[in-house]
């Protein structure tokens, strides 16, 4: 059944210390804002038109009982930190974007559809559901000017007789019906789970013969992306722009890329687009200081900003870099991590920092589908990976989101909590949203073979990009085999994998691939090693 949701009972309008409760039927008008529900057969469309009234939050409550035994999975912000997972009802378990939920044979999807113009949040309790609608511009109310803003469209779905991971696979193309797909499975080396930022013209190209030798006879090229290292400001303030040279240990990223090319790899290359310290950067153009970290990133509601990072991207394209990854945009522009957004991207809900990007007019999510959609703009046939990314309003505007925090290259522990999470519950996204990168197999010497074998494998048997940081030297004849067979596996992707214990499990150890069950062995006999233990 399409929309099952239907109307909601009440709406909630929120303005700067005054809120008004309405029942969905009566007139939605609070000062001069106005709220316009339109449902159809397939949803529910959520508009808001005010003058100057700055517009906080919508809520939405519809009064839907789900059984006593019904189970929970939300999404995250932006990528998810190990902590997916189903649970039981919590009203204050506070779940982005959209909601999945499973009662024996019955399944269901709750949600907004992708690139919203409002941050979505969604809870469940015993008498209902509520959706929140943030429309602040930062942590300040919207100024519409007028303007008619078509917030949301809500959608719903309930399914019986198939699974909970075919159900959330379905409900994720009915919350998106438009993905940017690469046309041709993306896979390769990422050189930063074994140097971490040390590295060099000579060592990108030692990386890109090794990566070929082991994608030998592959039609479909491997990638070889060039992680945090190789631009000018690496060491000082660290990880930034400009964006128009490389370090003296990569003297001319035009020639590397040419001559990756040349070794049998397709060159990709990783930067930040909203932090540059180019002294010509005009100081109007930083967004305002956030939570005493000292920290100013460009602001992407200035045209100014977006212009350059467009002219960045053209940059890198010229060069013949055919994958751009682009990373910590929502650090730069909220200034705190996926994990610590407690409730908001934009800072707590009440007594947040007092801060809004430059352009009051626009809510949050409006400026980053308009940041994302600038990127693709010119990145042109160029593929994108977007990195600490918000995937909701992403998908449809990059072709590859890293869907997790980072793996590693020296703590088992890690890879399995990150990788083995974020591959399991964000699966149902791929090829719906965009392709799902669960992140690197870090292969440093430092984990044992026997756990990145598997990793490995999983990722190449998942039919998502399998991208492994190898350091040379470390494999034997054998284990290389192993990758070649794994590379080759991943360079088709034609595999239908599903984890068959994620209801139970945060990381799923059996699954199912082409019909057939395997089972993985994810945890040491002598115990775990968490992320407080360093070595």
């Amino acid at each position: 059944m399409n929309n099952v949701l239907g109307m909601p009972d009440f709406v909630t309008v929120f303005t700067s210390g005054k809120k008004q409760e309405f029942r969905a039927d009566e007139m939605l008008s609070l000062d001069d804002i106005s709220v316009k529900l339109l449902p159809d057969e397939t949803g529910l469309k959520v508009q808001v038109t005010a003058m100057q009234t700055p517009v906080e939050y919508i809520r939405l409550r519809w009064l839907k009982k789900f059984p006593a035994s019904a189970r929970f999975l939300g999404d995250a912000w932006e990528r998810s930190y190990g902590d997916l997972q189903w649970n039981s009802a919590n009203a204050s378990r506070l779940m982005p974007w959209y909601f999945l939920m499973n009662c024996g044979n019955v399944n269901g999807g709750y949600g907004v559809k992708v690139r919203a113009s409002a941050m979505a949040l969604w809870s469940v309790d015993e008498k209902g559901v509520t959706l929140w609608l943030d429309l602040r511009c930062g942590c300040k109310g919207v100024i519409l000017n007028g303007r008619t803003l078509s917030a949301a469209e809500v959608v719903s779905r309930e399914y019986s007789g198939i699974s909970a991971f075919a159900a959330a696979q379905d409900f994720c193309k009915v919350m998106c019906s438009d993905p940017l797909l690469a046309p041709s499975p993306v896979y390769g080396g990422n050189n930063w789970y074994y140097a971490y930022g040390i590295s060099s013209h000579e060592e990108i190209l030692a990386d890109s013969r090794y990566l070929a030798s082991l994608c030998e006879g592959l039609e479909n090229r491997p990638f070889m992306v060039i992680d945090d290292g190789w631009e000018i400001m690496h060491l000082k303030p660290g990880n930034s722009g400009p964006w128009n040279c490389g370090n003296s240990k990569y003297p001319d990223m035009k020639k590397l890329a040419g001559e990756m090319r040349q070794c049998g790899v397709r060159p990709g290359i990783w930067f930040r687009p909203l932090w540059n310290v180019a002294p010509e950067i005009p100081r109007e153009w930083l967004m305002p200081e956030r939570y005493h970290t000292g920290h100013q990133a460009l602001d992407p509601s200035i045209p100014g900003v977006i212009e350059l990072v467009k002219e960045d991207i053209r940059r890198i394209c010229s060069w013949g870099y055919e994958l751009i990854k682009h990373d910590f945009s929502t650090w730069d522009m909220f200034g705190i991590w996926g994990r610590e957004m407690q409730p908001w991207p934009g800072g707590k809900a009440w007594g947040e920092p007092d801060w809004s990007f430059a352009d009051r007019s626009r809510t949050s999510a409006e400026i980053v589908v308009d940041f994302y959609k600038a990127i693709r703009e010119a990145a042109g046939d160029t593929l994108i990976i977007g990195c600490n990314t918000i995937g909701h309003l992403g998908a449809g505007l990059m072709q590859l989101s890293r869907t997790g925090d980072d793996t590693s290259g020296k703590a088992w522990d890690r890879t399995r909590k990150m990788g083995i999470n974020t591959l399991a519950f964000r699966l149902c996204q791929h090829k719906a949203f965009f392709d799902v990168d669960a992140d690197c197999v870090g292969v440093t010497g430092a984990i044992g073979w026997k756990w990145n074998r598997q990793w490995a494998e999983l990722l190449a048997k998942s039919s998502t990009p399998l991208f492994a940081s190898i350091k040379p030297g470390v494999l034997t004849d054998a284990e290389n085999n192993d990758m070649k067979r794994f590379f080759a596996i991943a360079s088709r992707q034609e595999i239908a994998a599903e984890p068959l214990d994620w209801l139970e499990n945060t990381t799923p150890s059996l699954w199912r691939f082409d019909g057939e069950e395997q089972q993985f062995d994810w945890f040491e006999e002598a115990g775990t090693s968490p992320d407080f233990i360093t070595l």
